[in-house]
């Protein structure tokens, strides 16, 4: 057998992070290539992490640069598989005792809309860009995210695409819906071997039927939010929508809360509340029915908008009649509360990061080349940890 020839080592602790992936790239240049983007992505940020800011060369005028060709080769052009080298990510992940996954955490799934111009690019389309809060022009990519109260961080990324790529649109059998894509990642989480006490995802796959149908019928357990005018049929005199599901609770002040339980919020930087939570009915939705709404806010007599939360979720109430059939513990309105409020621990946190590391700045038109930069942000991302926990390495169980 031919003997590999050395490699140029990356600065740091790098070096040590990417020797792990060596077996995965067949040659000099691939495994170099691998360093180069890496330490790319993690240098401070001055501008766009386009190529040219990855090899260190002026901007446009360095484009031609020989280091800058390289990176452009090795994203574009050589042969190695992203996904092989995200299940070798995971798997590093789950064999470190400090970022391996349990039961506690939970699974996010969201998307991430990038603008993008022209219309060659694979995946760019006309389309909802959540960040933004706007329809542009961009890519958006489904994404999961794996979070407890201590680390968080991206597990699969799949790029969505729009129907007008498709000969038939909508049609097409290669078509797939975000929500499709979405519960795809959640299964392919589960079957990467990472547990998780609930899917977490906000209301724009919340308030969708479907969405719900396909993870019940996976056998995942969801706390999901809703908008608080979801509505559903029901009789006149009933409540028609989350939120006049929550005013039908009775509710007389701190000193009588009537329907409404007492439950802390944790905070991120810390500090905690006291917010309310209680089970709500709402058409076959209730306390004990397959799918229960919480309403969750910090004053059920005014129902704030930006801190009240509507959430649907198949985990049984504890002493309920579903409890002893069900396959997943019971969850407690305090357990439904921090399981979605993990959500908003990480959600913003993640983006910050990856806006960081260059998430959106790609150059590059083709579905391979998006997928492998994605997957070398998520390399980055994952690094970041294994150095953190090198320098804090978790309490011993």
């Amino acid at each position: 057998m031919t003997q590999r020839r050395p490699c140029p080592a990356a600065p740091g602790p790098l070096e040590g992070y990417a020797a792990r992936f060596d077996d995965l790239f067949g040659s000099l240049a691939q495994r170099r290539g691998f360093r180069e983007y890496l330490a790319g992505l993690l240098a401070p940020r001055d501008r766009n992490k386009t190529l040219t800011a990855l090899a260190g060369a002026e901007p446009v005028a360095g484009a031609q640069h020989p280091a800058v060709q390289r990176l452009q080769f090795f994203l574009s052009e050589s042969r190695w598989d992203p996904e092989t080298v995200n299940a070798r990510r995971l798997e590093l992940l789950l064999s470190d005792r400090a970022t391996a996954p349990h039961g506690g955490g939970v699974l996010v799934i969201d998307d991430s809309g990038d603008r993008k111009d022209g219309v060659k690019t694979a995946h760019v389309g006309r389309q909802w860009l959540g960040r933004y809060g706007k329809t542009d022009n961009g890519v958006v990519t489904v994404t999961t995210l794996w979070a407890d109260e201590r680390v968080y961080y991206p597990v699969h990324a799949v790029p969505y695409t729009p129907a007008k790529h498709f000969a038939k649109g909508k049609s097409d059998p290669a078509f797939r819906t975000k929500l499709a894509i979405g519960a795809g990642l959640a299964v392919q989480a589960r079957e990467a071997g990472f547990a998780f006490r609930a899917v977490v995802a906000d209301s724009a796959y919340g308030d969708q039927d479907g969405f719900r149908g396909e993870l019940a019928e996976a056998g995942l357990p969801f706390v999901m939010a809703l908008r608080p005018r979801h509505g559903i049929w029901a009789r006149a005199e009933d409540a028609h929508t989350p939120v006049d599901a929550a005013r039908a609770l009775a509710w007389g002040g701190p000193d009588d809360p009537g329907d409404w339980q007492p439950v802390t919020r944790r905070f991120r930087d810390g500090h905690a509340e006291t917010w309310y939570a209680a089970d709500a009915t709402l058409g076959t939705w209730g306390p004990d029915g397959a799918r229960r709404l919480v309403a969750v806010t910090a004053d059920p007599g005014t129902l704030p908008g930006k801190a009240t939360w509507y959430l649907v979720t198949n985990l049984a109430r504890p002493g309920g009649p579903r409890e002893d059939g069900s396959p997943w513990p019971a969850a407690g309105l305090a357990e439904i509360v921090r399981i979605y409020g993990l959500r908003h621990w990480v959600e913003q946190s993640c983006k910050q990061v990856k806006d960081e590391l260059g998430w959106a700045d790609f150059q590059v038109r083709s579905d391979l080349a998006i997928r492998r930069h994605q997957v070398l942000v998520n390399c980055a991302f994952s690094f970041c940890w294994d150095t953190w926990f090198g320098d804090h390495p978790p309490p011993a169980v």
